[in-house]
């Protein structure tokens, strides 16, 4: 009986000594890959990059404005495009020839210029668009470029063995504002509808500031397992930026 006890405990000791090492193997820590005057990629995990370019804006100055990549055996799925045509082609070169991956999709989480303004360039190369309902509508109105494909609730995509979601849980920054969702990672952009911690509430003219909090308390509720939040603009980071978003636009 000793025998086996102590045979039993040597197990389990290995065992939690192999556990500890591969959980520690698993952090990953986020590296820029590349960058230009224009744009920024950033690697958060190990198949989700995080893409910055910039926007000049009257208000606010020369604004960094993020989207995301995720990919998996070399395909791609890319949320929101750079903020101009140059950039856009950039980022398309960079994913093509160092990911060496096909991009399935675009997908362009509202109708500003900072989620759709290299939108062309992407149908240009032959890379279909997805957006949801409204954003199609508010391009049209805007004479924006237009996203080619509309969904109404969600929209699930296959990026090589695994799969992005893309989902509206209700107004805030704008009436149309969705996220995506990378499960395998348990990654999340929350595009401009998720602020960077000490944000100010930023450009609120296509806002509903009255059920902001109330859509990032569903959006958390839906995600409890969320690892990685990355905001529209800013820095990125886990589950507090749902938190201050939500605190942010609390109504009293």
């Amino acid at each position: 009986m000793k025998f086996i006890s102590k045979n039993l405990f040597v197990i389990l000791t290995t065992l939690t000594i192999l556990n500890c090492s591969y959980q520690k193997n698993e952090l990953f820590e986020p590296q820029i890959v590349y960058k230009s005057e224009n744009l920024i990629i950033t690697q958060i995990s190990k198949n989700s990059f995080e893409h910055t370019s910039f926007l000049p804006t009257q208000s606010f100055g020369n604004v960094p404005c993020n989207g995301l990549i995720v990919s998996n055996d070399n395909e791609a799925v890319v949320f929101d495009t750079p903020t101009n045509d140059s950039t856009s082609e950039e980022l398309i070169k960079w994913i093509t020839e160092k990911l060496q991956a096909k991009i399935n999709a675009v997908i362009p989480t509202h109708f500003h210029d900072d989620c759709l303004g290299g939108l062309q360039v992407f149908h240009n190369q032959h890379i279909s668009s997805y957006s949801y309902h409204k954003t199609i509508k508010f391009a049209q109105k805007n004479n924006y470029v237009i996203p080619q494909n509309s969904f109404n609730d969600s929209l699930i995509l296959n990026v090589g063995d695994e799969i992005c979601i893309v989902k509206f849980f209700g107004e805030g920054h704008t009436k149309d504002n969705v996220i995506g969702y990378f499960p395998s990672e348990d990654i999340m952009f929350g595009g401009c509808l998720i602020k960077e911690l000490n944000a100010t509430k930023g450009y609120l003219e296509d806002a509903n500031i009255e059920v902001w909090s109330n859509t990032v308390e569903k959006i958390k509720k839906h995600y409890p397992d969320v690892k990685i939040v990355i905001p529209g603009h800013g820095k990125f980071g886990g589950k507090e930026l749902l938190d201050y978003t939500i605190d942010l636009f609390k109504t009293k």
